[in-house]
């Protein structure tokens, strides 16, 4: 047998019976501690109430998804390649680590007792060591690039509210874990002879060469090693029990948060049932077993507060604190010795909430004294940057829009959406204007074009306009340029007129559920009474719910309930059968039908577009717009931050109709990104929307920014109209 067919080491060197009979006593409590860790973990959700989403449905599948999501970590490359890298190294370096440990086990525990020798010997041992060095390697250097990034400034988004020792401790013991394995596997090297020629063990090679020209005889080595290989081997064992228990936890969370994700979180808010058991967030009881499970997959890693729009311009809203609170109220208040392993503050109150110095309990939500401020969930413009940047699929909104239900229950909100909700209850939109004036911006249309009434002849688009484009007069230009693109390209279309109500989308997020669901029983049941094929919507907040939400709807559920007198028990539209568009989804195909008669050079203008949160995170457009502009001849020049990264208007979660105390408007930020920042810079000419609502508060931004004399607002449909003409 030849040197290299015999290559092996000893897995034991110095290490006596009776240090290999503690070795496998102390492996077996640290695995025990660990199930019981993480079976208390599980359970501890299993008492969080029912969640309204069939998020276990089709389990292998969604659990293959996950894993191909991890393993690639898509999502931590996904706008910040260094942590994507440094992630990748850990990740994959820790993974290959634990198989390779697990397979020297099964040669060691259960191979060579079952078969009398051992597979871990020649080629194969080889090419183990190889793989061990070289991802060993790769996850030293990932946990060294992790430490850089954290240490080399105190105020990155890596540092906040909730860092603290457990963050310092998980970093450290794992680059001791890393750096202590190559240290025993290069004094191993000193100390064994047979194992000078080793070569593939190209780290532990160049550790022992540097130990030896330190002074380390073989002597020397043997004497030494097995303090270090029994420090390693506790070190090991801490790290195995202590995962349950604090931060480490998150690499089976994360995971777990991943496999049960709604892929329409935010887009589709959760019903709520009749009897508004667990709608709002009165209480711990109130929050589902997957916002309990977002609180430990929280990473703590602040992209979510990075990408923030409300905290950017300095509003009252940190989302990574907002969950991390939460869930640290959670541990404060439970009896669970591992959900309080995080480190509570705070004695147990016997009805589920913390005590305060008082003898009371301190609410979930409020003005003073909550675990959360209500003025960070007025601060939320419910654009879903924060979901978006989160590599682990927290569904913040969720959570958000629950606590915003508990300060609507409450009466503690805004006394300006108190005036919104009041116009929309009397008057079916948020105006406060006569719904019989609804259709009037019509009125000043040329005689040629028509705007038909869907409720009295058949249609291919029921074209739902919307409040802005009905009531605000900067809007209405909008809807009459939509009105002349659709009768220009000879499309069947009609509105309801005063059958037309506010959609309902902004309402909900708000937290005014009761209200949404009868503004959406109110247009379901219109729509039932008209007849065409198809929805379209100038307003991607519209477009958003009349698709997403409208269908989930469970008129059955509310049959009995006298103040939801709706006469249909089955949900609308459940199939898909009616589609329902955005006004730039249609005219994008009817420019390419060439219905009209667009060459693709009748504008000149340098422009930027930016995206509507609604229409791109919500749901994935992001072309149809590009294209119209580009069919007009206008030069497109894209803003630093666009598409899913795109910058909120401030528009959204009843932002339209607040007013906050920030150093600068987040659509003055916006304006000024336009003028300043994009590559364009100071010659952009019209800063083009496709949101009703942002046209609204660029306008605002305009004046208040001063940037009256810097740019243009213009939808998609006035450059479109404009070039028509042309």
């Amino acid at each position: 047998m030849t040197p290299l067919q015999a290559a092996t080491r000893e897995t034991f060197w110095t290490v006596g019976p009776v240090g290999k009979a503690a070795f496998y006593w102390l492996a077996a409590v640290a695995v025990l501690v660990f199930l019981y860790g993480v079976y208390a973990r599980f359970a501890a959700y299993a008492r969080g109430s029912a969640d309204p989403r069939d998020r276990l449905s089709n389990l292998p599948g969604r659990a293959v998804a996950a894993t191909k999501t991890v393993l690639s970590n898509e999502n931590q490359f996904d706008g910040d390649l260094y942590a994507g890298v440094m992630h990748t190294f850990v990740l994959w370096g820790f993974l290959v680590l634990l198989v390779a440990t697990t397979i020297l086990g099964i040669d060691i525990d259960l191979y060579r007792p079952l078969t009398g020798e051992s597979f871990w010997v020649g080629d194969f041992y080889l090419a183990y060591q190889f793989a061990v060095d070289a991802f060993g390697l790769l996850f030293v250097v990932g946990v060294g690039m992790a430490g850089y990034r954290r240490y080399r400034s105190r105020e990155g988004r890596l540092w906040g509210k909730h860092t603290s020792l457990e963050d310092d401790a998980f970093l450290w013991t794992l680059f001791l874990l890393g750096v202590g394995g190559f240290l025993v596997e290069g004094v191993s090297m000193v100390g064994q002879p047979g194992r000078a020629t080793e070569t593939v063990s190209f780290v532990g090679m160049a550790l022992a060469t540097g130990l030896q020209a330190a002074g380390l005889t073989a002597a020397g080595a043997e004497a030494v090693y097995g303090v270090l290989w029994w420090s390693h081997s506790l070190l090991a064992f801490a790290f195995v029990a202590w995962i349950p228990y604090a931060k480490p936890f998150h690499m089976i969370s994360s995971f777990a948060n991943v496999v049960v994700r709604d892929e329409k979180a935010g887009a589709r808010l959760p019903n709520v049932p009749a009897d508004l058991d667990h709608t709002n967030a009165e209480s711990l009881e109130d929050f589902t077993w997957k916002e309990l499970l977002d609180g430990d997959a929280c990473t703590k890693c602040g992209r979510c507060t990075d990408a923030c729009p409300a905290d950017t311009v300095g509003r009252n809203l940190d989302p990574r604190n907002v969950i991390l609170d939460l869930k640290a109220y959670r541990e404060s208040v439970s009896d669970d010795p591992v959900a309080g392993a995080g480190g509570g503050n705070g004695p147990i109150a016997t009805d589920g909430g913390v005590a305060s110095a008082d003898g009371g309990t301190v609410p979930i939500v409020a003005d003073e004294g909550g675990v959360i401020d209500a003025e960070s969930m007025e601060s939320c413009m419910s654009c879903m940057a924060c979901m978006d940047a989160c590599p682990v699929d927290i569904e913040h909104l969720t959570s958000f829009t629950k606590m915003n239900r508990q300060l609507v229950d409450e009466g503690a909100v805004d006394s300006n959406l108190q005036d919104v909700f009041q116009d929309v209850m009397g008057k079916g939109n948020t105006f406060g204007e006569s719904q019989s004036a609804r259709g009037d911006w019509a009125d000043e249309l040329d005689d040629s074009v028509d705007v038909p009434d869907a409720r009295e002849e058949s249609v291919e688009y029921l074209w739902y306009v919307g409040d802005y484009p009905s009531f605000d007069d900067r809007n209405k230009k909008v809807a009459r340029a939509l009105a002349r693109l659709f009768d220009e390209a000879d499309v069947s279309f009609g509105i309801l007129f005063d059958d037309e109500k506010t959609d309902g989308n902004d309402i909900r997020r708000i937290g005014e559920e009761f209200l949404y669901l009868e503004l959406a029983g109110h247009h379901v049941e219109t729509f039932a009474d008209c007849e065409f094929e198809n929805i379209v919507c100038t307003d991607p907040h519209s477009y958003n719910t009349i698709k997403n939400e409208y269908p989930e709807v469970d008129f059955a559920e509310f049959a009995d309930d006298p103040m939801m007198p709706f006469d249909r028990e089955e949900p609308w539209n459940p199939d898909g059968e009616v589609d329902v568009f955005h006004w730039t989804q249609v005219v994008e195909g009817l420019v390419d039908d060439g219905r009209l008669d667009l060459s693709g050079d009748e504008l000149d203008y340098t422009v930027t577009y930016h995206d509507p949160c609604h229409l791109g995170r919500y749901n994935d457009e992001y072309e149809a717009p590009r294209e119209l502009i580009r069919a007009t001849g206008a030069e497109l020049y894209e803003m630093p931050r666009s598409r899913d990264d795109s910058f909120c208007c401030g528009g959204g979660g009843g932002g339209l109709w607040t007013e906050h105390d920030e150093a600068v408007k987040p659509s003055e930020e916006r304006l000024r990104e336009a003028v300043e920042d994009t590559d364009a810079g100071a010659a952009i000419e019209k800063f083009v929307v496709a949101c009703p609502m942002c046209t609204t508060m660029f306008e605002d931004g305009r004046k208040t920014g001063d940037f009256e004399d810097d740019v243009e607002i213009v939808d998609v449909a006035e450059l479109l109209i404009e070039a028509v003409e042309a």
